[in-house]
């Protein structure tokens, strides 16, 4: 019996230890020795890198067909209702459920923490961060507020329609939420997610301006889960591997007509559902959510071009906004000088910020950090088996860094 016990125990032990190791294998891009732009990244490489901002996860994996979450972004660690942070919104394709966005645009500031969720759960996280913040001390009079929630369609890995995301999850996900580092890949809202083909999940980086430009950080945080055709480092991966969008359509980077029958195989284990099907091109159609967070002293009109600039590291790794793709970007500042109390007398208040001619640095800043973003939601995503048997693999590190090597993209 005694040996029974520690054969089990030593197998047990074994398969963590073996858990463990899969784990450690997948490394944020820099750490494999990839650096794509020009800039500094943060102390953490992350959101947080912005001083007061916190994150947070709730994950939710329940037997063969739940695979989503929540994921929490808390400009400050205070009343945001009492205290709010000019913010903005860039819809670059409108193929979303995003919710209290038009009062951002219209108000130029932010309320609420932003939940991140799946698309059929957006409508609960909504009640969960609206719960939230009529709880908050100091907001018992409070008669309305402005939660604001993203989302991205998780349904080929997770059961949607069970919208299993509740008050509690919200709650969980908030009251989680720290400066430290980020967890990335399969957690909170990017736990069923996929993109460009892999698997996709939250990701996060950061970019900090010389003293010269002020000094001022930005930092990215992002729900990938869109279609493309990958580039990394600048480096064709997606036609490399012959899993991109129309690939069954296409020709290799040689020139030679692509193998639809091994080749097709292997794009269905990657990117599951091919073709369309119910009105979705379901190889390309998805959806993003970006948010970027900045120390600079920026408000909302600023914030709207700071946002503009991140999309476009969408396209710096091969994504291009497909007829069925929400992608959104919420930007915010966190700079105290900017921000608006409620609990300040007067009619007027005084605000001092960047002059349009200092915001160019944080414009690369945005770009760089979203691409990074982007690479780092896929190198940490791991593979991931979801309903009706479907698997979504992680992008296959070794053959993506031979690839780079070869294109000489691997610095």
């Amino acid at each position: 019996m005694k040996k029974f016990l520690l054969c089990s125990l030593i197998l047990i032990t074994s398969l963590i230890l073996a858990d463990s190791v899969q784990s450690q294998e997948r490394q944020r891009v820099r750490d494999l020795g990839i650096h794509p732009g020009i800039l500094p990244t943060g102390p953490l490489n992350a959101i947080t890198d912005v001083e007061g901002v916190m994150v947070g996860h709730q994950t939710l994996i329940e037997e063969d067909n739940i695979r989503t979450g929540v994921t929490a972004i808390l400009p400050h660690s205070g009343n945001l209702y009492r205290e709010r942070v000019p913010a903005a919104v860039y819809v670059g394709n409108g193929f979303g459920k995003a919710l209290g966005f038009t009062q951002v645009q219209e108000l130029g500031e932010m309320e609420t923490p932003i939940a991140l969720t799946n698309t059929l759960s957006i409508f609960n996280a909504a009640h969960g961060v609206a719960d939230y913040v009529l709880n908050l001390p100091g907001n018992e009079n409070v008669g309305s507020v402005n939660p604001v929630v993203g989302e991205t369609n998780d349904g080929w890995l997770n059961d949607i329609r069970a919208r299993v995301v509740d008050t509690e999850d919200v709650y969980k996900a908030i009251e989680s939420a720290e400066s430290g580092p980020v967890a990335e890949g399969n957690v909170g809202a990017g736990t069923g997610t996929r993109a460009l083909g892999f698997k996709g999940g939250i990701g996060t980086s950061s970019r900090q301006l010389p003293e010269n430009r002020g000094g001022y950080t930005v930092g990215v945080l992002v729900q990938s889960n869109f279609g493309g055709i990958l580039t990394v480092n600048g480096a064709p991966v997606g036609e490399e591997l012959g899993n991109h969008y129309l690939s069954s359509r296409q020709t290799t980077p040689s020139g030679q007509p692509t193998d639809l029958g091994a080749q097709n195989t292997r794009l269905t284990a990657l990117s599951g559902l091919t073709g369309d099907t119910d009105g979705y091109d379901f190889d390309v159609d998805g959806s993003v959510m970006i948010v970027v967070a900045t120390d600079a002293p920026i408000t909302s009109r600023n914030l709207e071009r700071l946002a503009k600039r991140a999309f476009m590291g969408i396209a710096r790794v091969g994504g291009f906004a497909s007829n069925g793709s929400g992608d959104y970007v919420i930007a915010f500042s966190t700079h105290p000088d900017v921000r608006n109390n409620l609990d300040d007398s007067g009619q007027t208040r005084q605000i001092t910020e960047l002059d349009n001619n200092a915001v160019s640095p944080l414009f690369l800043a945005a770009v760089e950090a979203t691409e990074e973003a982007i690479l780092n939601s896929l190198f940490m995503a791991e593979t991931m088996d979801g309903q009706n048997g479907r698997t979504q693999e992680a992008l296959p590190i070794d053959e993506v860094m031979e690839i780079l090597e070869k294109y000489g993209a691997d610095q």
